[in-house]
Formats: structure tokens, sequence, C-alpha cells
């Protein structure tokens, strides 16, 4: 077995196995990756075999004597395909060492990919991690519902839903960025003091690589923008991302209303419908307020793990 360090050169070999393993997911597709080149030193790794053949990819950054998962990734770990047997990953975990140690690197931060955005069942990290001794420093919590076995929403959210109707709104896919950026950078403002991570031209152009991952769609009364949420849609689960809603929309029940309609019509026959984290403060602060309104829909916990490992 050996690794090299990725070049652009293997973007195309980095892309097809991505397309194939069986935790895979569109944001790690060289293409989402390095539209941040310029804010992380990318240190993605590849496994093979004797034969040449990719064993796993291993998506990342470097920092100090730190290897990160990458960073600019919600979630990252190995990727792996269906070939990739739980003796192999451990043996993908002494090679990863024995590299770093050779550039000087004293630790990786990994982070797990949550098993609903598996295929398959895909935790031979999750063993490598205990067998090497890994510290869990972190857990966040993400709230998803099983499409196929839904909870009922409770009464506060049926009750939104029907004012949103009682009052005409209307849901639309949206190209308008502009538009709804200027929502949500106002929604982030107060009270929360914080910004999009992806600002409007980011944002815009990952849509445009991604047309069939990356969708916008947003509450209006008339032509007003009152709501709205930027979907990741990936194979079997739909992902919401910076959900917003303007003063005038939680009046009426916009965001509930769009929410609603993604669960219950556009994606209904996914697998996973899942809202994100609620925390702050490195997984230890829960927004009970957040979290409330997504378990509100019937959504439940699904950890999403950060590992230390001291090479």
């Amino acid at each position: 077995m050996k690794l090299i360090r990725y070049t652009a050169d293997k973007k195309q070999e980095w892309d097809l196995f991505v397309a194939n393993a069986k935790n895979s997911h569109f944001m790690f597709y060289r293409d989402y990756m390095d539209y941040h080149s310029d804010r992380f030193k990318d240190f993605s790794l590849m496994f093979y075999d004797e034969k040449g053949k990719i064993l796993g990819l291993l998506p990342a950054n470097v920092g100090g004597d730190v290897l990160y998962s990458h960073q600019g990734l919600t979630f990252g770990g190995f990727l792996i395909d269906t070939n990739l047997k739980t003796k192999s990953m451990l043996e993908l975990f002494n090679v990863l060492k024995r590299y770093l140690l050779k550039q000087n690197i004293k630790k990786i931060i990994y982070k797990c990919i949550p098993y609903i955005y598996s295929s398959l069942p895909s935790e031979e990290d999750r063993y490598a991690l205990y067998v090497n001794e890994a510290s869990l420093i972190r857990r966040d919590v993400t709230t998803t519902i099983l499409l196929d076995n839904k909870i009922k929403y409770q009464e506060q959210r049926k009750r939104a839903i029907k004012k949103a109707f009682k009052n005409g709104l209307i849901i639309e896919e949206s190209s308008d960025y502009n538009s709804y950026w200027s929502i949500l950078r106002d929604a982030l403002k107060h009270p929360h003091n914080a910004t999009p991570v992806h600002n409007e031209d980011e944002i815009k152009r990952l849509a445009q690589l991604f047309p069939n991952n990356i969708k916008l769609f947003v509450v209006k009364d008339d032509e007003k923008i009152l709501a709205g949420t930027v979907i990741f849609e990936n194979s079997d689960i739909v992902h919401t991302q910076y959900l917003a809603s303007s003063e005038q929309g939680r009046k009426v029940g916009a965001l509930d209303f769009v929410l609603d309609y993604l669960i219950s019509n556009r994606y209904q026959n996914k697998k996973y419908f899942d809202f994100g984290i609620s925390n702050e403060d490195d997984g230890k602060y829960l927004n009970e307020g957040l979290i409330a309104q997504k378990e509100g829909f019937g959504a439940r916990a699904v950890v999403h793990d950060f590992y230390e490992i001291r090479v």
C-alpha cells in the first residue's frame, strides 16, 4: 500500500472514485473543494494498493503541525468504496501515520461522516479510530427526518403552515441569491452577530457548478421574498443550509411553509431530510430554540463526531 498527496493532475481520478464511493457526497468533488483553495492549504491524500488501484481518499488540509479533515467541508474522513474491508482500514491508518511522521505532522483532527450520508454501512474508520486510541474532542448534533417513517409535526408547526397558506404565500425555486442573502444577513446579524460562511458570489458559483445539488427555495408574498432555504441534495438525502426568514415572514409562518413543502412534497421520496446542527462552542452548547423548531417537524438526533489522533 502507498499514498500520495493529491495534485491537480489527479482531478479526474479523484472525482471518479468519489462518484463510486459508498460514503460519497458532491462536496468531495474537486470543483467544490477547490473553490476555497485560497483559505486552506490542501493536503488531501490518495491511497493505493500494490496494483495501483485506489483504496481510499482523505480530503484534508494542513495548518502548522496538524492535519485536518478538510476544514472547508461540513464533514470528512476516509472516502471508501465497497471493496475496502475493516482490516484494510486499519492499514490505511497505519500508512497515514507513518507518512505524517515523515512530514513532521504531530496530530490529526478527524471529522467522521455521519452514517446518514452513506449508501452502505461505512464505519470501518470508527473502529480504526478506537484501535488508534483517538480521543473524541467534539460532538455536534444534527437533526434528521427518516422520510418513510415520519413523526407527526407538533401543533405549533401545523398552525404556522396553515397561517402561511391562508395568507396566500407562494413557494418558488429561485436563482435570486442576492435578494435572499440580504434576508439571510439580517437574520444572522440580529441577534447572532454572525455572517454566512459563503457570500453571494461563492454560493452562486457553487450552484452553477452543481445545479443538480445546490438549490434555493423561497417563499414570496407577491414578489417580496419572506423566507427560504438553500438545499444541498445528495443521492438519498437533502440538507438545509442557510434557513432564514424576515420579520414579516416570521409573523405569517413563511419558513415553516417552505420546509413543509420540501419535506412532504418536493423531497418526499428521498430517504433522509437533514436540518443540520444546532450547536455552538464545539458542540457543548445546544441552541434549544433552534433545535426545537427542527424537532417540531419530527426530526431527531444524529451525532457528528470529531476525533484527535496523536501521530
